[in-house]
């Protein structure tokens, strides 16, 4: 190392705050990639007697370091808190889980019983999890009471191994009578969707212990919506949910009313932009109405809540005597709604709870009404498609039982799948049973002179998109050989694509009302691989870049595929 790189280490060192059990290097920028960048950082560890909290935010470790790091960390038992979020900036995925696996085994070496674990803010995918999964399952974690793992990227495998990792956990801490106790659970933005939802709502049913659940910005539609509702209704002590920015509809958020009936220790609900629709905001009014008496902020903003719900809602917190906080901004109240909410709330001498409705949409027209009936008409469809190629283990509800005692079926034989019907009601099971032509065959069927059908196709294809290796597969052999097929051809305008495509992903306003996709991950994921292949005209990625590093709520709810994207643009 120069001695220049040594003096600008020892200068940040000089910043390390010690005190309270805590040493900690958070946010020195120090890039630890060698053993001998990480000396002084070793020294610091191994000279601080009774080391109970250890921060590394900020920083970037490699796997040398990381190991070296780890024996330092192998004699230190009385480790309890470990902040390791943003820990691996500029690092490539394939170094992160090495390196969590050694600092992982000097825990499990030293005996530590840990009580808080962060590894937020580590962009380590599905591949990472297995980086301290032996680590959830070892006693070193059967004392563990916060797990954060907020902006990770561990997509549904992820979040299943995450879920197999937690029930291990406390089947053998309670194999030795003290089963873990797990209180605080964050998992934003790591695209989990209904499955890894799922997987993770069965390890809450059993764990039985939580306090606060943070899972904004995953993907999750009604089906894992309703069986996280039915895993919490299993954890009586529950305080926060969070799940900002799902997609309950009318199902999810019935079945999480029913839940919170049943739960007596609420303070906080965050569903805001979660879709919860008139119906939905009733069912909700009722439980909060019924109960909830320890409740202090309710967040339904941007929920598509018509006048008459929205005023229900406010009816329902008339006796909610330490109530600070309800959101109902972003709905369709309209002027007249808005004024008739604000009377309620002053009638109960509670007009100060109530946040800002600066962003209201106004009250909707019939045929906007419509288009809601239609859109659930149309969930119902496509909800009744994906009933039909699963067995009837899948099909039956997640009840509170089933969670902890699931019995496996027998699966039913899936009908047949053509081009059609996967472009009419994608699922990544459709796109596997269209067999190992389904690349040929969807280009074959899809009018590339048309550059909004080759759009309506892409996004269809890109939509079913899994990190798990077959579907991750078919998707790009399948966009690989349709977007081939229409970049090679004379007549296709490149220009007007990516506009298109830009508009159908809410990037590029349009004057004509068209309706984004309602999640940009599987594009993102998609276009990242697109984008390295030969046929992608390289001309368009400037503009492609432009646009997704622009400020959007939709990119940020996928910031680990947006910064996948943006440094693949970077390097070409």
């Amino acid at each position: 190392m120069a001695s220049e790189d040594i003096a600008k280490l020892a200068e940040s060192l000089a910043k390390t705050k010690v005190g309270g059990g805590q040493l900690s290097f958070k946010g020195q920028s120090l890039k630890l990639n060698t053993a001998e960048d990480a000396e002084e950082v070793i020294k610091q560890i191994e000279e601080f007697d009774g080391l109970e909290a250890l921060r590394l935010e900020g920083n970037t470790v490699g796997v040398e370091a990381a190991k070296v790091i780890a024996k330092a960390l192998e004699k230190k038992s009385e480790l309890k808190r470990c902040h390791w979020s943003d820990m691996f900036t500029g690092r490539l995925r394939s170094e992160i889980p090495p390196a969590l696996i050694s600092l992982g085994d000097a825990l499990i070496t030293a005996g530590a019983q840990l009580v808080e674990l962060d590894l937020s803010d580590n962009a380590f995918g599905p591949d990472g999890v297995r980086g301290f999964e032996e680590l959830l399952k070892s006693p070193a974690c059967y004392t563990l009471q916060e797990l954060k793992l907020n902006n990770c990227g561990m997509g549904i495998g992820g979040g299943k191994i995450l879920a197999a990792a937690l029930k291990e956990c406390h089947r053998k801490s309670s194999a030795q009578g003290k089963p873990l106790a797990l209180k605080i659970f964050v998992a934003g933005r790591n695209r989990l969707e209904n499955d890894g939802a799922t997987a993770l709502a069965e390890a809450f049913g059993i764990i039985g212990t939580l306090e606060e659940v943070h899972m904004p910005q995953n993907g999750i539609n009604h089906p894992g919506i309703t069986a996280l509702a039915q895993a919490f209704a299993i954890n009586p002590l529950l305080k926060v949910i969070n799940l900002n920015d799902n997609t309950f509809t009318e199902k999810g958020a019935v079945a999480m009313a029913e839940t919170l009936k049943a739960l007596r220790q609420i303070e906080v609900i965050n569903f805001g932009d979660c879709l919860v629709r008139s119906k939905g905001a009733v069912a909700i009014a009722d439980a909060v109405k019924e109960g909830l008496h320890k409740l202090k902020e309710l967040n339904l903003s941007f929920c598509e809540i018509k006048r008459d719900a929205a005023l229900t809602v406010a009816e329902a917190v008339e006796d909610k005597a330490e109530l600070e906080k309800l959101d109902l901004n972003g709905n369709c109240l309209g002027e007249e709604g808005c004024e008739q909410l604000q009377e309620i709330l002053e009638g109960f001498n509670m007009a100060a709870v109530l946040g800002s409705l600066s962003d209201d949409e106004g009250e909707e027209e019939e045929d906007e009404e419509e288009e809601e009936d239609e859109d659930e008409d149309e969930e119902e469809e496509e909800e009744q498609q994906q009933l039909k190629e699963r067995g009837p283990e899948e099909q039956e509800s997640l009840t509170p039982k089933k969670i902890i005692d699931s019995q496996d079926s027998a699966p039913v034989p899936s009908p047949p799948v053509d081009v059609a019907t996967f472009l009419a009601f994608p699922s990544p099971e459709k796109l596997l049973r269209l067999g190992p032509k389904c690349s040929m065959l969807i280009a074959q069927q899809t009018d590339t002179s048309d550059v909004e059908k080759v759009v309506t196709a892409l996004l269809r294809i890109s939509s079913v998109f899994k990190d798990e290796a077959p579907v991750k597969t078919a998707v790009h052999e399948t966009t690989d050989a349709l977007m081939r097929k229409a970049f090679t051809s004379a007549t296709f305008n490149s220009d007007a694509f990516i506009t298109s495509l830009l508009i159908h992903m809410g990037l590029l306003k349009s004057e004509e009302k068209i309706k984004a996709a309602p999640s940009l991950y599987g594009i993102l994921m998609t276009l990242n691989h697109m984008v390295q292949q030969d046929y992608f005209p390289k001309s368009l990625a400037p503009v492609l870049s432009a646009f997704v590093t622009k400020p959007n709520r939709a990119l940020d709810s996928c910031s680990f595929a947006r910064h996948m994207l943006l440094q693949t643009l970077h390097q070409l």
